[in-house]
């Protein structure tokens, strides 16, 4: 989420593989808080970086400078220890460094038309993939290590996407997902769903990665939108919840079912029990939820599913709403964190719970306003 020529004073956000904590940089240098509490973590003051991601909750950051500085080179990856405050080793390449992504087994490095697969603990080079132009570094990364996926543009024509197994070093599958080039790509934290947006950013699709096969398609709107981010709930069984974000300035919501070869059983899920079986009528506006006017439009944000509970009914075993909590990061400079509840009736609410100024918080706790 690196954006080297933002108008804005956040230059990239992150958050990492569980969601529990986030990283922003601005001109000044990179800052990690804590998603739960809006804690500032860590603060370092050195310069502009395009990217800093984190490995979990661990002392581990790659980071990537903005280039305005020699030591701070956009070839130069670094990764850096915040308990000691200095780097652990450093990694050049020939060309600008567009997007990394981690776990605790992989390292993952995009440039414009290569990606790097590395192992996390040794650096050793594993593979390399030969890319179509990925001038926006493209991509997508499943931390879990039962499901290890890397999703890639594979065309610049049309809304292709390469799934390459991170952890087996081999290529998965070829989807094709849209008529138009992809603007946006996730997966699942599990790596069973794969999201895409296209160009146009009408329609928002999701493929079953291990067939291949297409699960839902939803209409996000009938006017082009540029989508910003997608992102899956983080459910180890099934991704409730999807949350796209957009350049209207909306955040959206779609909800999903069991996958397409269970759809014939009737789920036992809150969400399962009120959605249809075919994709067609997964296009039923009744399947996506809408927060208008978020942020200001045209504003770049980054939106994520920290959590989802089902909440019962206090009279009765059954489940009654679904409750999710949606943390966002708009570039202009601030945090936001929504409760969306969504009930039997499929009505659903949103409230804001919390919002501080990510600038600010430099210099000392968050405060919510």
């Amino acid at each position: 989420m690196a954006n080297q020529s933002s108008p804005y004073p956040i230059l990239c956000a992150s958050f990492n593989q569980d969601n529990s904590g986030f990283a922003i940089s601005t001109k000044d240098g990179f800052k990690i808080i804590d998603s739960n509490t809006g804690r500032l973590c860590y603060d370092r003051a050195v310069g502009a970086f395009i990217i800093v991601e984190m490995l979990y909750s661990s002392s581990l950051l790659a980071i990537v400078g903005a280039g305005e500085q020699p030591s701070l080179s956009p070839r130069r990856l670094c990764f850096f220890n915040t308990t000691t405050g200095a780097p652990l080793r450093e990694m050049n390449f020939l060309t600008s460094i567009l997007a990394v992504r981690l776990n605790r087994k992989r390292l993952v490095v995009v440039l414009q038309e290569k990606t790097y697969i590395y192992d996390s603990n040794s650096l050793s080079m594993l593979d390399t993939i030969d890319t179509v132009p990925n001038l926006k570094g493209l991509c997508a990364f499943s931390p879990s290590l039962e499901g290890c996926f890397l999703a890639l543009p594979a065309s610049t024509a049309k809304g292709a996407v390469l799934v390459y197994n991170v952890m087996e070093l081999q290529l998965h599958c070829e989807i094709d997902a849209h008529r138009s080039p992809l603007a946006a790509i996730a997966l699942s934290s599990n790596g069973k769903y794969i999201a895409t947006a296209s160009e146009q950013g009408t329609i928002i699709r999701i493929h079953l990665v291990s067939e291949a096969t297409k699960s839902y398609s939803f209409r996000r709107g009938t006017c082009s939108s540029t989508i910003f981010s997608l992102s899956f709930a983080p459910s180890l069984q099934l991704p409730d919840i999807l949350v796209a974000t957009s350049s209207s300035g909306s955040v959206h919501i779609f909800s999903l079912g069991f996958e397409t070869n269970q759809r014939t059983k009737k789920s036992g899920s809150f969400l399962g029990s009120i959605l249809p079986y075919s994709v067609n009528d997964a296009l039923d506006p009744a399947h996506h939820h809408v927060l208008h006017n978020a942020v200001s439009a045209g504003v770049r944000s980054y939106a994520v599913v920290r959590k989802v509970d089902n909440v019962a009914d206090s009279s009765s075993s059954e489940i009654a709403s679904c409750r999710a909590i949606i943390s966002l990061i708009a570039y202009n400079g601030y945090f936001q964190e929504y409760a969306f509840t969504l009930n039997s009736q499929n009505e659903s609410t949103w409230s804001l719970e919390r919002e501080f100024n990510l600038v600010a918080v430099i210099s000392g706790n968050a405060e919510t306003s």
